[in-house]
């Protein structure tokens, strides 16, 4: 019987860095309480960037926070027999509210997967735009 995931994990690899971004905000707006990023050796650089900008995207901003990171090493069987020790990284992203929806992160289906809750986030997104700086001027061709 396959072994089913009953918690949010997103593993990062070598994919582009802002897929793993909306794979995270993805998972939080659908409702999760908290997400783990997880990769192994040179992707683990990519893992601390996705953890970065989700707690600073313009979706989540002020919402998500990092409860934990844990950190090891993980020993593995390279292609020619040998074991090798490689690190890990864990970085688990909590709502900042807590696991009991008291976060200003509005909940709404993940763009091209259905309609979003227009009543959910319009109050927040409003905010967000009343306390952001005006958008640079650009000629109006």
């Amino acid at each position: 019987m396959p072994r089913v995931r009953t918690e949010p994990i997103v593993f990062v690899g070598d994919k582009p860095t802002m897929t793993y971004v909306f794979e995270v905000v993805g998972q939080l707006l659908s409702g999760a309480p908290e997400v783990k990023v997880k990769a192994r050796g040179k992707a683990i650089s990519r893992a601390v960037d996705v953890a970065e900008i989700v707690r600073r995207h313009k979706l989540t901003e002020g919402a998500v926070q990092v409860h934990h990171v844990r950190i090891g090493t993980e020993r593995l069987t390279n292609r020619d027999g040998k074991d090798a020790n490689v690190s890990s990284i864990e970085i688990v992203l909590t709502r900042a509210g807590g696991a009991a929806g008291g976060s200003n992160l509005p909940t709404a289906a993940v763009p091209g997967k259905g309609a979003a809750g227009a009543e959910a986030g319009a109050e927040p997104a409003a905010e967000r735009a009343a306390d952001s700086p005006p958008p640079s001027a650009s000629p109006s061709r």
